[in-house]
């Protein structure tokens, strides 16, 4: 928790400076600060840890077949270089295991520009700022908030708009909000009652979906070798129906 502190402050001290873009594609955005974030990080929990391994956004540490963190230093990068404060810190620990190969055992996802900081511990109530919060109990679709990632890959764009196009009259409302860790922590609050995305990284969702499994949702995830993970998390109330309208991941583009 300090280790996301921490770079969430610095994500706060630099919001209104000028931004330093590192790459830039279409649809994508790095910033010099995404570099110095997992820095940050990462010297904060090595101090702490130093045999675990780190697989994040800006670069891996290896380690052998033991725990490791999962880091995003800043999810939603174009959002806060834009100077919209909607952005996280997202970190997780994993530790080995047969099935699945990944298991998370701890999430944390901090979004310094509201001070909201969600924690999980694998078989613990997930919280916010130290308050235990749940999924929605919504049964019907038509009183869901659903969240949508639009992806940065041509496929991954054309299966958000077909979702879209297939869930916008059945739904109270949809958002795409441009973070993926904090659309999963607001499943996992009750705020929203699904997201589904596809051509996500590992370090986008890890520390989330913990969160919504520790929070009574479903975290349902599928990686694809040329197009990352397919992800639909939910209150484990409106999977079936959303997965009938989901139209299925678009052949290679």
């Amino acid at each position: 928790m300090d280790a996301a502190r921490a770079a969430g402050e610095l994500m706060r001290r630099h919001r209104r400076a000028p931004k330093r873009v590192h790459a830039a594609t279409q649809h994508d955005l790095k910033l010099e600060l995404d570099v110095r974030c997992q820095r940050l990080i990462e010297r904060r929990l090595r101090a702490a840890f130093p045999d675990w391994g780190m697989l994040g956004e800006e670069g891996s540490v290896s380690a052998a077949a033991g725990p490791r963190w999962v880091v995003d230093p800043i999810d939603g990068t174009v959002n806060f270089a834009y100077g919209i404060p909607h952005a996280c810190v997202s970190i997780a620990l994993e530790v080995p295991a047969p099935e699945p190969a990944r298991r998370p055992v701890v999430g944390v996802v901090y979004d310094p520009f509201c001070e909201e900081l969600w924690t999980a511990l694998r078989g613990q109530p997930a919280r916010l700022n130290g308050r235990v919060v749940r999924v929605s109990e919504r049964t019907r679709l038509a009183e869901a908030i659903v969240s949508l990632g639009a992806g940065k890959r041509l496929r991954a764009i054309r299966h958000m708009v077909e979702a879209l196009a297939g869930l916008v009259h059945r739904v109270r409302k949809l958002r795409s909000m441009g973070s993926a860790a904090l659309a999963l922590a607001y499943v996992a609050s009750g705020r929203f009652d699904a997201y589904a995305e596809i051509g996500l990284h590992w370090w986008d969702i890890a520390a989330g979906g913990l969160l919504v499994e520790c929070a009574g949702g479903r975290f349902e995830v599928r990686e694809h070798p040329d197009a990352g993970f397919e992800l639909l998390a939910h209150n484990g109330r409106l999977g079936p129906r959303l997965k009938r309208l989901l139209p299925p991941v678009p052949p290679q583009t």
